[in-house]
């Protein structure tokens, strides 16, 4: 039997490229292409295994003018497989957007036009990472493997500590890249269920016309192609754990379904009459706020209310202190070890950056990081400029008070916080990134008319025009 490649998506509107790309890379993987965050939706879906690797483009339909489709696509890929490595090749590589992509979870950034064949052992050696975090055994299993000794994360051991043994459901909530599925896994082994399976579904990655048949199998013959019987992850679980991944993903035709699981542990296959029973503790999470989605009649309410017997908030990076320098020993000791390479160290001016930092990416972002400067800076010491170079400072941190844009105080404290938190601002450069955020802003409330993007900006609709082109130029 033939070993299975692995899969890699790529994601680009340009046909020259992607048949340059397909003709080279698919000796080595499996490529799919997309041209649209839509088409990517849909291509998803039909996958039968995850992706492991992905080329993203930036500069995306309906606004290629704008990278803000490409961030999408990377958030997408992210919540549809959280162990692919993406790297976003892309002709928009002002720093802004490059720092951008990597806070979202892209580990690497490539400008257009690339050497094809370099770009092959990039992918390679990405796969070689991303087999050894496959293979990694979760550590510190005497603190339920979560690293950190911040109070936040002591009330969260806690908290698994004393609900991990409940039949009750559980919901994790949590900001993307914070470690959700960490944290499922963290209750199903302090639990007395850790002898039985531990399994876990993305909703996000299912198809929802095959949703239910994956959840709770079917019958031989129950629709076409369903050749033979098959169980579903909730008879697989047996009496272990069924993580439910991006809950707020799953149809609201089988939330039904799933609540009456939770009430009695009652469902059935497709195609059969007979009643089972699921003996499995649902562990559920969501980086949505789902009491907004209730609102919204997005998500039910009893549902709801079933899943968060027991909530528990895995803390974002921002807020563990000290242990994001934890974090950054313990994974650059992993992955110096496992690619055989000299660890990097920090200067004192860049540890306490390294503390100031706010990884919008959490530890996805950070571990990233933390790669790309063993690549970069094996057996050497960064100074501060080194390693704020691989920081996205082009975001304010949050505030309660919002920016008046029409202010001039307003514009100039948040100016401010950017020279402080950045070295080397390029002036032209902000003012590039604040006219294509305000000319791509336009497009989108205006569904691409030029003529009224230019009535709502005040400008001559030639001479937004003419902008339009200089910065894909640019």
């Amino acid at each position: 039997m033939a070993t299975l490649r692995p899969v890699l998506m790529i994601v680009d509107d340009d046909p020259l490229i992607t048949d340059t790309l397909h003709f080279v890379l698919s000796k080595y993987f499996e490529v799919c292409v997309a041209e649209s965050h839509i088409q990517l939706q849909s291509l998803l879906r039909q996958l039968d295994t995850l992706p492991a690797l992905a080329l993203v483009d930036l500069g995306l339909p309906p606004t290629p003018h704008t990278p803000e489709e490409g961030f999408k696509v990377i958030t997408e890929l992210l919540a549809h497989s959280p162990t692919i490595k993406i790297h976003v090749l892309s002709g928009q590589s002002d720093d802004i957007n490059v720092k951008r992509a990597m806070s979202l979870g892209a580990v690497d950034f490539i400008a257009k036009p690339c050497n094809v064949d370099k770009l092959k052992d990039v992918l390679l050696n990405a796969l070689k990472v991303q087999n050894v975090e496959l293979n990694e055994v979760n550590v510190e299993q005497e603190n339920g493997g979560l690293l950190g000794d911040s109070l936040p994360m002591q009330t969260l051991r806690m908290q698994i500590n004393q609900f991990a043994d409940s039949p009750f459901p559980v919901l994790i909530e949590g900001e993307s890249g914070s470690g959700k599925e960490l944290v499922a896994g963290s209750f199903h082994y302090a639990s007395k269920r850790m002898l039985h399976p531990f399994l876990s579904v993305n909703c996000a990655a299912i198809s929802p016309l095959l949703a239910e048949s994956i959840l709770f199998g079917h019958a031989k013959g129950a629709f076409t192609g369903a050749a033979m019987a098959h169980a579903g992850y909730f008879e697989d679980a047996g009496e272990g754990t069924l993580f439910l991944d991006e809950i707020g993903e799953l149809p609201i035709e089988l939330q039904a379904k799933l609540l009456r699981v939770l009430e009695n542990g009652e469902y059935q296959r497709i195609g059969e009459t007979q009643t089972r029973i699921s003996k499995a503790r649902i562990v559920a999470a969501t980086n949505r706020d789902l009491r907004a989605e209730v609102r919204a009649g997005k998500f039910r309410s009893d549902l709801y209310h079933r899943l968060s017997v027991f909530t528990v908030k895995v803390p974002p990076l921002r807020e563990l202190n000290n242990d994001k320098h934890l974090l950054r020993d313990y994974f650059t000791k992993f992955y110096s070890e496992q690619i055989g390479q000299t660890p990097f160290a920090l200067d004192a001016a860049a540890q306490t950056s390294w503390l100031d930092y706010h990884f919008p990416g959490n530890v996805r972002e950070l571990r990233n990081i933390v790669i790309r400067l063993i690549a970069k800076y094996a057996g050497k010491t960064l100074n501060e400029n080194q390693l704020i170079a691989e920081f996205d400072l082009t975001e304010p941190l949050e505030s309660d008070e919002p920016t008046n844009l029409s202010n001039e105080a307003g514009m100039m404290a948040q100016a401010q916080r950017h020279l402080q938190r950045q070295a080397n601002v390029s002036l032209d450069a902000v003012l590039k990134t604040w006219e294509r955020a305000y000319i791509g802003a336009a497009m989108k409330m205006t569904h691409g008319n030029l003529s009224q993007a230019a009535k709502l900006l005040n400008v001559n609709r030639t001479t937004l025009y003419s902008r339009m082109s200089t910065q894909q130029e640019d």
